[in-house]
């Protein structure tokens, strides 16, 4: 069998979030997304007015953080350049999103289920997944391998929805404090993914950056660089190991990441 069977014989799923003005998909702290109408088939009119129209076809334009939706983390997000004199400066500050080879962002999936930490958070605070927890899933099951595709399966993406209940996604935590935060890898956990020869982590929440105390483990893994993909949704769907992870980000120069597209490829069986 050829790659292009064994491609079109795989099912596709998508974990990817939904991008809408309604839903959580943007850092709290960060530029709000926006979704607007430049031109429609034929001027009507709106909730603001007249639309535009200059001919019958529709388009629409975005307003969008580079960290809003499913995204990922290129070095650059916390690591300065080389020469900026600032602490963890190094080379990889000069690593942008468009310059972070696309085979980093793809490989075999390990789906570690750590979803019993989810109730664990205190108001502001994240419960943290540590490197106890990875080992404990490694002696149930096979020790992680190099190359393999971490996703961390928090179950956090329940509340990824319209309305107050999305509230709990990032914004409870984040801006008033009053709801747990997602469970969030601590820096001892990333280290110890890095040794095992994982390039690539991601996870089902709004951030691999705990609510109270986000930016060491960033500081931790992209200055070895590592990859973090963020805001993905559906690994309810994935087996422990047999997926295949593509995450294929916007091509942005001199981006701290980008926004994307995330897909598990699986044996059609």
């Amino acid at each position: 069998m050829d790659l292009s069977e064994l491609v079109g014989a795989a099912r596709v799923v998508d974990l990817s979030v939904t991008l809408s003005e309604r839903l959580p998909c943007a850092w709290p702290t960060h530029m709000s997304y926006a979704h607007h109408n430049w031109n429609w088939f034929a001027e009507v009119e709106g909730p603001t007015g007249k639309t535009r129209s200059v001919a019958p076809y529709q388009t629409n334009f975005i307003v969008i953080d580079e960290h809003c939706g499913t995204h990922f983390d290129a070095p650059t997000h916390f690591i300065p350049p080389e020469n900026s004199g600032l602490p963890w400066a190094s080379p990889l500050g000069s690593e942008t999103g468009d310059r972070v080879p696309l085979g980093d962002l793809m490989g075999p999936a390990v789906v570690v289920d750590v979803r019993f930490l989810a109730g664990e958070g205190k108001p502001g605070v994240s419960p943290f997944i540590t490197e106890e927890h990875i080992r404990a899933w490694e002696e149930e099951h096979e020790p992680i391998r190099e190359g393999e595709v971490v996703l961390l399966w928090t179950g956090w993406d329940r509340y990824y929805v319209e309305g107050e209940e999305g509230e709990k996604y990032s914004r409870g935590s984040l801006v008033s404090g009053d709801f747990p935060g997602w469970p969030a890898p601590d820096p001892g956990a990333a280290l110890y993914l890095h040794g095992r020869g994982v390039r690539t982590v991601g996870i089902d929440a709004p951030s691999v950056g705990s609510a109270h105390d986000g930016i060491p483990v960033h500081q931790e893994g992209l200055s070895r660089g590592m990859r973090y993909v963020e805001l993905l949704r559906g690994f309810e769907e994935l087996p422990e190991r047999g997926a295949y992870f593509v995450f294929l980000p916007l091509k942005i120069a001199g981006s701290s990441g980008g926004p994307g597209r995330a897909i598990a490829l699986l044996p059609n069986q």
